[in-house]
């Protein structure tokens, strides 16, 4: 157990440290930004040349000092925002809204037991109004928290399938992801939206233009390419290693391994929610791999299905027409560790028992 509570807490404290560096890098990436396009100015003849290279860069490095100021105001000023409307921002970007306990009484019922078990504030429950089955956690402080979830979640889940779900997100927030999640997500928004912003100016102002502004096209347009680059490491920068300590967390909340196995195999090939690209890695699962999975923000099912079955014991549940088909027992390619710890020292596998609730 104790070294059961130093992982956790080496956890949470990397977590915080990500934080952090996503919201020291924000200006840093300002600044670059102002460098890049300085840079290009001074080299299309729009801006005066020092008539020597170090002496362009040299200007160009004291117009970002100056600027330094102007970035760093913004970022606390987007921060601000983000801390306190990032809920509404999230709200408005998946059309997810507030509901009572009287409206959804099972989900709220669900939820306020999990967060009792933990000695938590029940988060907020929130309902998206579409088909597809996905759930995701969000806010960034005690108090703020909210879980919200999808309709075709609430329809095509039994009572135990929803119960681990609402388990995976809730350890989200109480391991700090969704702290994590929530900053690089807007920040990443906000980064992408400021590269669109560059590409498309400069791509309409530059119509009819001299040779010499196509230099300076050229790299405004790399500019704004390395920073949708880096939107997308931000993105990267919450480790897929996440959704196992969810997952793992989801068992130790409900004791209901076979559950949260039974979930993911429902809910995969089903996940489409419409949502910026930006705030995707907050999902319970996302469908789309990227470009031969290198950036995908989610491990895939079949590999979370293959760890809870080798580390606590879950089984596969048949259903009529599963999205991810398995032939227990499923491996792990690998030596014997994966996201829980050591095999030979993980605990005996807990049987499901058909219990009304987390206390059961």
């Amino acid at each position: 157990m104790a070294m059961q509570a130093v992982g956790l807490r080496t956890y949470i404290w990397n977590n915080n440290l990500r934080s952090a560096f996503l919201l020291a890098g924000f200006p840093v990436l300002l600044l670059g930004i102002v460098f890049a396009l300085t840079m290009g100015l001074i080299w299309s003849g729009i801006a005066p040349s020092a008539g020597t290279a170090g002496g362009d860069i040299a200007e160009a490095l004291g117009l970002m000092a100056v600027s330094a100021p102007a970035a760093i105001a913004v970022s606390l000023i987007w921060f601000a925002i983000a801390y306190f409307f990032n809920q509404s921002i999230i709200d408005m970007a998946t059309g997810a809204r507030k509901v009572e306990p009287s409206e959804e009484p099972e989900f709220y019922k669900l939820l306020e037991n999990l967060a009792i078990s933990r000695g938590m504030r029940t988060p907020t429950p929130r309902v998206i109004e579409t088909d597809g089955m996905n759930a995701f956690a969000s806010g960034v402080h005690e108090g703020r928290f909210s879980v919200t979830v999808t309709r075709g979640l609430l329809q095509n889940l039994d009572r135990d399938e929803l119960e681990a779900v609402l388990a995976h997100e809730m350890t989200h927030v109480i391991n700090r992801d969704v702290r994590t999640m929530v900053i690089a997500s807007i920040f990443a928004g906000i980064i992408t939206l400021l590269c669109q912003i560059i590409y498309r100016t400069v791509f309409w102002t530059g119509r009819g233009r001299g040779r010499s502004f196509w230099v300076f096209w050229v790299v405004a347009i790399v500019a704004a390419a390395i920073g949708s680059l880096l939107a997308v490491v931000i993105r990267m920068a919450i480790s897929r290693n996440r959704e196992y300590v969810a997952d793992a967390g989801s068992v130790e909340l409900t004791k209901n391994p076979d559950a949260m196995i039974s979930a993911l195999q429902k809910v995969s090939g089903h996940t489409h929610l419409d949502a910026p690209q930006s705030m995707r890695a907050m999902f319970l699962e996302e469908d789309d791999d990227g470009v031969f999975g290198l950036f995908a923000t989610h491990p895939p099912v079949e590999k979370r299905i293959a760890a809870l079955q080798r580390y606590a014991g879950g089984r596969i549940v048949d259903h009529p027409n599963p999205a991810v088909v398995l032939d227990p027992p499923a491996t792990i390619v690998g030596p014997g560790k994966g996201p829980w710890g050591p095999e030979e020292s993980r605990p005996l596998p807990v049987p499901a028992p058909a219990r009304p609730g987390p206390w059961g």
